[in-house]
């Protein structure tokens, strides 16, 4: 795709491919929560979703299931996270360790995980508030509170306002 790095339409692009993980994990029986790996010219390196429920790992979120699918690489700077829903401090951490640039979100409604701390602290944060991420996680946790409640949605001490 033409266009530079911070082209909204080359980010809403990168935001289907997160968004396709996502609806993948609903369909698995999972957290419907994607993202993507992208590289410095725009390539998406690894995609990945929610997996803790798939495979009963606490540690299978969809950011570090995009990472893990990017493999191994001498820097992740100038690589873009992109994420259907706001990164909560695990993969904030994952962000700020091994210094990605840039984090696309697709929506920080239903949940406000960590991506003020990474502004703070030197990371591109954009927030694309998109109505289809937002609905796909409204209607998750309608329809499954307890298990939203498990674990990031627990009891709102994770949320920053």
């Amino acid at each position: 795709m033409q266009g530079s790095p911070s082209d909204p339409r080359r980010m809403r692009a990168w935001l289907t491919v997160a968004v396709d993980e996502a609806r993948i994990s609903v369909g698995e029986g999972g957290i419907p929560i994607g993202a993507a790996l992208i590289g410095p010219d725009g390539e998406v390196l690894g995609r990945g979703h929610n997996r803790r429920v798939q495979d009963a790992d606490p540690s299978l979120h969809a950011e570090t299931a995009a990472f893990r699918a990017a493999g191994r690489r001498r820097t992740y700077r100038d690589t873009t996270m992109v994420t259907t829903l706001s990164p909560c401090w695990y993969c904030s951490g994952l962000v700020r360790q091994f210094g990605i640039s840039r984090v696309v979100i697709g929506e920080a409604r239903t949940f406000v995980g960590g991506h003020t701390w990474l502004a703070e602290h030197g990371t591109d944060i954009v927030l694309l508030d998109d109505p289809q991420c937002v609905e796909l996680m409204e209607h998750f946790i309608a329809a499954n509170p307890e298990l939203w409640m498990e674990d990031i949605g627990d009891d709102g001490e994770h949320r920053q306002r």
